[in-house]
């Protein structure tokens, strides 16, 4: 590891799994630890689970709701992420929970992950961030990224600005408390993202909680949310508090070419995160570079499969030692004395000129057995250098 990691976490790109726990496709197959052991040992620094209440309604199963996948316990995945988690690097692991529980399996889930967990796990000292903490002061800890509870958000509207002391079990006995409809009411639609390529069950609540799960509230480092209204207002940069949001590769193409200085200028404080879109059923990825051009740090990939965006996202993750966080360059993080900021489209003036040399020697065939490859067709060894 050589570049500098003192900076907050924003100003890095981070090795980021989507549906980490399953083993094949995103229809049918089995969810398991092993491909998030996989992950964590390949130098992923980002796992996704996605927790739904089990048949029985007592307890919390990570499964792709809607599809014919199977579940795996929380608990067992939970387990197999504390004994890998730094197996492959130091820096911090982030978990991000797509959450569609009750408060009852909210507050349980808290529970597993403090006694799973223990001193491993970072608990922010604030509701709100307003600069992430560093990976150099997060090293050997597991930080949690999810949306807070929708009753805890809709507290902290009707309050307004004022600041939340009292006891979370105030909001239970407020009552009658109704869900908040998040899209603006004088939105156009213009900006609406796409429904067709966003996941049904990504980050969203499966329907009002009565209670506040206080103690799982306190676990969140990284406040998610996903869009709604328009792009641009969602692109706001708050300057007292930091966030995550996230985006499906279809509604980042959109947004880029639309409001791409909107977003270089979110990223340089907040989190982007890229996933891919709902119809990459046998777990195929997308290319990744336009996410990274503009800022997008989490760019989920599915990492079940062995496509080229795959492989190109494993190669860049080796830089920086492969401990799953690589430095954006400056220009992503500069902004002019005017609030300009870096544009993907521009022309610009050459800086540099690279010039790749190719040895091809002979001793490639000696890797594998004499009866590996047709012995009257071998395959020939070339190389390919592609600059984007």
């Amino acid at each position: 590891v050589h570049q500098d990691m003192s900076a907050p976490i924003s100003h890095y790109y981070v090795f980021t799994g989507h549906n980490s726990y399953l083993t094949g496709n995103q229809l049918n197959s089995d969810s398991s630890d092993v491909p998030i052991i996989a992950a964590l040992q390949n130098g992923v620094r980002v796992i996704e689970l996605d927790m739904w209440p089990n048949s029985a309604k007592n307890c919390v199963d990570i499964l792709h709701g809607g599809t014919l996948t199977a579940p795996v316990e929380i608990m067992r995945c939970l387990k197999s992420i504390k004994e890998y988690a730094f197996c492959a690097s130091t820096y911090p692991l982030v978990i991000t929970l797509e959450d569609h529980l009750t408060a009852d399996l909210q507050a349980k889930v808290a529970g597993m992950i403090t006694e799973t967990f223990g001193d491993l796990l970072y608990v922010p000292s604030s509701d709100t961030l307003n600069e992430f903490p560093s990976p150099e002061a997060l090293m050997r800890r597991i930080i949690i990224s999810t949306k807070p509870p929708q009753e805890y958000r809709e507290f902290l509207k009707a309050q307004g600005d004022q600041k939340i002391s009292g006891n979370a079990d105030k909001l239970a006995e407020e009552g009658n408390l109704r869900r908040i409809d998040s899209n603006a009411d004088d939105s156009d639609g213009k900006d609406e993202p796409d429904d067709e390529d966003d996941e049904e069950s990504e980050e969203e609540d499966p329907k009002f909680q009565p209670d506040t799960a206080c103690e799982y509230r306190k676990l969140i480092t990284i406040h998610a949310g996903k869009p709604k209204g328009r792009m641009r207002d969602a692109l706001k940069v708050d300057p007292d508090k930091v966030r995550r949001l996230s985006l499906s590769e279809t509604q980042l193409g959109k947004a880029t070419a639309s409001h791409g200085a909107d977003i270089i200028r979110f990223t340089q404080r907040n989190i982007l995160r890229i996933y891919p879109k709902g119809t990459r059923i046998n777990s195929s990825n997308y290319d990744p570079m336009k996410a990274w051009t503009h800022g997008a740090q989490m760019v989920a990939f599915n990492m079940q499969g062995h496509d080229k965006s795959l492989r190109l996202m494993q190669g860049f993750f080796r830089a920086n030692g492969g401990c799953g966080y690589v430095k954006k360059p400056d220009f992503l993080l500069k902004t002019g004395p005017n609030g300009e900021v870096f544009d993907p489209k521009a022309s610009l003036p050459v800086k540099k000129t690279l010039k790749v040399k190719v040895y091809m020697g002979d001793g490639w065939r000696m890797d594998f057995s004499k009866t590996h490859f047709d012995a009257f067709s071998p395959p020939d060894f070339y190389a390919r250098v592609r600059v984007s």
